[in-house]
């Protein structure tokens, strides 16, 4: 009989166990959102792996090194996560990866963007940036006055295709009405300029030292990893980049992620890293 009873009562507990661990969701039993107070569980991030300064993948060591390495790993320490994975993103990949649940949050030169956050939830900015227009001086550009006819290139999958786009338009550079574009839009032609977008910034910096671009945009702190003796940056600013921590609208890390954040802000950790990197 008190085998009986006792064998009931084991039963009982596990039938409670497994029923807490259904209404806890995400917030506990397992997963990788399942972090603790005791410091368990694995925080995937996604970074950029090209990225001198930010994110970088050193092949020899198959380490990952920048600004945004050493944020995820604080942050995550400070949400209760043991340890952090990281995972290569690229601006073609990394918002089908973060829906898809491929990487818990993302912390990859992700601008925060109106557009974006109809998808996203954003941290508070941690780092502000520009997007700039880089030539090779052999080009004899000092100005974008002197880029009238001529082609510039994008990184698909980015923000700066539009944002240079409209910023020519309400500088009178161009009408802004475009004459030509072909299916996937990597190329469209306006009335004063061609806008190429290539797949990799590796195919951006090659473009413009063979002369099949004439100008390459993106972000500063990309541009001065393809930055040499032989290009300049051109004085115009396209447009300002604020970055963020994006993680799934709605996630039960959304909020972790943000005061984490925000407090590695109030604290000058984040302060600090950028000066370490700068």
């Amino acid at each position: 009989m008190g085998k009986t009873i006792g064998a009931r009562r084991a039963m009982l507990a596990l039938v409670a166990l497994v029923l807490s661990c259904l209404l806890a969701g995400l917030a506990g039993c397992g997963g990788s959102d399942a972090k603790a107070s005791s410091g368990s569980g694995t925080l995937r991030v996604g970074v950029r792996s090209d990225v001198v300064g930010f994110g970088y993948l050193n092949e020899a060591t198959n380490k990952y090194y920048g600004l945004e390495i050493d944020i995820a790993e604080d942050m995550a320490a400070r949400m209760g996560y043991a340890d952090v994975e990281f995972v290569t993103v690229t601006p073609d990949t990394r918002k089908k990866m973060l829906v898809e649940g491929d990487v818990d949050c993302m912390i990859a030169c992700y601008s925060v963007a109106a557009s974006r956050e109809e998808n996203f939830d954003f941290s508070p900015t941690y780092y502000t940036d520009s997007s700039v227009v880089m030539v090779e001086d052999s080009s004899l550009i000092t100005s974008v006055d002197d880029l009238k006819g001529l082609t510039f290139g994008t990184m698909a999958g980015t923000n700066t295709a539009p944002q240079l786009a409209l910023k020519l338009t309400e500088s009178g550079f161009t009408s802004g009405e475009a004459l030509e574009q072909n299916e996937d839009h990597s190329m469209t032609q306006f009335d004063t300029f061609r806008l190429v977008q290539l797949a990799s910034y590796q195919d951006l910096s090659k473009a413009l030292e063979e002369g099949t671009i004439d100008a390459a945009c993106m972000d500063g702190a990309i541009a001065h990893t393809y930055l040499s003796a032989d290009r300049s940056i051109l004085d115009y600013t396209i447009d300002t980049q604020e970055y963020g921590v994006a993680t799934q609208k709605g996630s039960s890390l959304s909020t972790p992620v943000a005061e984490a954040v925000q407090s590695m802000l109030d604290d000058g950790t984040i302060a600090a890293l950028t000066d370490k990197w700068d």
